[in-house]
């Protein structure tokens, strides 16, 4: 930005050429909405990115997240002292637990066995190809009294975590400065655990699995979500292509035949999920593997004017 003090400098999205500060809305109401909004991945890099990760836009927008986050000399401090405190190691399970304001508005309460049980199964799994001496979980919640209640009914589990950023996460005291760096240390633990049990529909647990795609090769099945499908607020229309036909059982379900294209609407973990036949426009239940993925190749801006390497002497 070279100047921003005329008044032809700053305008609202989309702005002119000639416009030095663009100011954007909450990206449900961008408008016109640009093509490369997620969930669009460049298009000359993902046909490599398919090749290598089982959900290309998560891996894509870690890529933003890792530069953005990089922490400040006293937050990575903050972070190096919380991982001493609490010993941290593998293996590990993070378990996200959001309760207060969202039960009841933009999601359903689950119970402690709910998630335990997630990360039971992780365990189970883990004990066929290695011993596990210990079962580790890093707890995080806006509700103090799940640390108490997982403690008493899983003993022989070791709970990290902190029930005072619990406590500071509560809605009378969330905005504040020690409510903030425990959000962050919290989601920088969860981001490091080996596998993540959540909801979705809660952003913690969303940020954490994108930032936990620079740690793996392929980190995209490293998660058990209670609700929701993975999802970025605002994204463009989720699709899905038929790769098998589906004659529907019943009245909430809906026909495909291949090739059709389909609008995820959720997944019921059930073996179905819901969505919309983009061709039909029925609504309906299908079976999940009948469907696969459709990577959103968009063509990017480049920028090749743009040196890839600083000039030599800065």
């Amino acid at each position: 930005c070279s100047d921003t003090t005329t008044a032809t400098s700053t305008s609202n999205w989309p702005g002119t050429a000639s416009t030095q500060v663009v100011v954007l809305p909450i990206i449900d109401s961008v408008s016109p909405r640009p093509p490369y909004l997620p969930l669009a991945v460049p298009q000359d890099l993902a046909p490599r990115i398919a090749r290598l990760h089982g959900d290309p836009i998560v891996w894509w927008v870690g890529q933003f997240l890792k530069y953005l986050l990089r922490p400040q000399p006293n937050t990575a401090d903050l972070l190096h002292t919380a991982a001493e405190r609490f010993s941290f190691q593998r293996p590990i399970v993070g378990i996200h637990i959001r309760r207060t304001d969202k039960v009841g508005t933009e999601a359903a309460f689950h119970s402690v066995e709910e998630y335990m049980d997630a990360v039971e199964e992780y365990y189970k799994q883990l004990s066929l190809s290695q011993s596990v001496d210990v079962k580790r979980i890093y707890l995080a919640s806006d509700d103090p009294k799940v640390f108490a209640e997982i403690k008493k009914k899983y003993p022989d589990y070791e709970v990290l975590g902190d029930p005072s950023v619990a406590k500071s996460a509560a809605v009378a005291t969330r905005y504040s400065d020690s409510s903030f760096n425990g959000i962050v240390m919290d989601i920088h633990f969860l981001s490091l655990c080996d596998y993540l049990v959540c909801t979705f529909s809660s952003q913690v647990c969303r940020v954490a699995y994108e930032i936990m795609q620079n740690l793996y090769p392929d980190a995209s099945d490293r998660f058990r979500s209670l609700d929701d499908i993975y999802y970025f607020g605002g994204q463009a229309l989720h699709r899905r292509v038929a790769v098998l036909p589906h004659k529907s059982q019943g009245p909430e379900q809906m026909d495909l035949q291949v090739g059709e294209m389909v609008g995820v609407a959720g997944n019921h973990w059930n073996g179905y999920s819901k969505g919309r036949n983009l061709r039909t426009n029925q609504v309906g239940l299908y079976p999940s593997f009948k469907v696969e993925e459709v990577v959103e190749a968009v063509e990017f801006p480049t920028y090749p004017q743009v040196p890839i390497e600083a000039p030599s002497g800065t």
